[in-house]
């Protein structure tokens, strides 16, 4: 590996995502964007990171932070668990050994169907952060997410949950977004809500079907007082996919649950949706790329060390190097991937850079930018709609919580606020 000498100037913050059983799962999720990055690796039946690798993945990433920094390590797939509790356990005693004086930290994406005892025990004594995958309902659940053999999951994820929330475990639910659960928000929400769970993010699926003909959606995006944003949706590689979430239908999903969240929930109830929006507002940097200006911090680590541009750009084209011959701060701070986080920005549309709502949506993530504007200018973002409705709806409520935390209050504060509106207009 280039060694990281005292002259190696580090980079900024970033953040790295370990998929140390690569593209394999035990799931066979209809919507899953990963499974086909099989085809990277066709040699290798089985994909799996091995001790010498994950003793580079992990040297490597505590050397490319500053001395006293914190040093957050996330595990991802595919499915982790698939390398067993034994791999992490190495993982984390390299962790010490190599730390040098850093804070470490750990979170974990997991779908639990393997969530055990054992397993969250571990979590807990070594205070990983949990983030399990949990569609809502189980009639939602299971539409999409099943097993290899094709058997519903929903039974085992709540028993993954139920262990999680026996043992302690620090955790947090990954709720995908698709065209059937986004008729149901409500449903959705208020089910993760007496299940107890307090951290939630919502995912668009968005996905576009491989291989097909170059072909038009048949949508049109309405902006406000129906104004056209775009009429017809060219897609370079295809038509979407039946499961991908409509435009307009996710910003209502998310608008939906806003409106019950604010009333009551603020403060109790974490929705990172709007934490990142609300960051936005308040100029301060959110956790989510997809909504910053720029991006490029986040790297992909594949099963065998090869680092990827992006989670959402595991392609050769996209390949940085590898952890165990390439130092990551080389990696992160090369050209290229300097570059590819500046096209976030630079490629914006006309029309993205005169919007009202650019400052809350910085036009979303790349990869859903496959549409075409009003004037037929290319890299609209496919959720445009939805985004535009949604940061519309809540500015005005996150303007107010932005006012009450700056004055040293709470944000919760805005619920006793849009009560007494409420009640006022009745």
């Amino acid at each position: 590996m280039t060694p990281i000498t005292s002259s190696t100037p580090l980079p900024k913050p970033f953040h790295a995502m370990a998929k140390p059983s690569g593209s394999d799962c035990n799931l066979d999720c209809a919507y899953c964007f990963y499974l086909e990055k099989e085809a990277l690796y066709p040699a290798e039946r089985k994909r799996r990171m091995q001790d010498d690798v994950l003793a580079a993945y992990v040297r490597n990433t505590i050397a490319s932070h500053p001395a006293g920094s914190e040093v957050a390590f996330t595990w991802q797939g595919g499915e982790p668990t698939l390398l067993g509790l034994d791999f992490y356990r190495r993982a984390v005693a390299l962790q010490q050994r190599f730390r040098a004086g850093r804070s470490v930290s750990n979170s974990f994406q997991t779908n639990g169907l393997l969530l055990d005892d054992a397993w969250c025990a571990f979590f807990a004594e070594n205070d990983f952060l949990l983030g399990l995958s949990l569609d809502g309902p189980a009639d939602i659940h299971d539409a999409y997410r099943v097993t290899t053999g094709g058997q519903p999951t929903h039974a085992l994820v709540m028993r993954a949950l139920e262990k999680l929330q026996a043992h302690g475990v620090r955790h947090n639910v990954l709720a995908c977004v698709n065209r059937r659960s986004s008729a149901e928000p409500l449903r959705v929400y208020e089910f993760l809500r007496a299940r107890g769970v307090r951290h939630i993010q919502f995912i668009p699926v968005v996905e576009r079907l491989p291989g097909a003909a170059d072909s038009a959606i048949g949508l049109t995006l309405h902006g406000p007082g129906g104004k056209v944003l775009a009429q017809a949706l060219p897609v370079s590689s295809g038509g979407l996919t039946e499961w991908s979430v409509l435009p307009a239908a996710y910003g209502n999903f998310l608008n939906a649950i806003f409106d019950a969240w604010v009333r009551r929930d603020v403060g109790d109830i974490h929705v990172m949706n709007f934490e990142w929006a609300l960051a936005n507002f308040m100029d301060e940097p959110g956790a989510a790329c997809h909504h910053q200006p720029t991006c490029g911090r986040a790297v992909a680590v594949e099963h065998n060390g090869d680092v990827y541009a992006c989670d959402h750009y595991v392609y050769p084209a996209y390949r940085l190097g590898n952890i165990s011959t390439t130092s990551l701060a080389q990696m992160i701070e090369s050209p290229a991937q300097h570059a590819f986080g500046q096209d976030k920005l630079s490629s914006l549309p006309g029309q993205c850079r005169k919007c009202k709502m650019l400052k809350g949506c910085w036009g979303g993530c790349p990869k859903h930018r496959f549409t075409t504007t009003q004037d037929g200018e290319p890299g609209l973002n496919y959720l445009c709609e939805g985004y535009y409705g949604f940061f519309g709806h809540v500015a005005p409520y996150l303007r107010t919580m932005a006012d009450l935390l700056r004055a040293g209050r709470s944000a919760s504060d805005i619920t006793s606020a849009v009560v007494l509106r409420a009640g006022t207009a009745r």
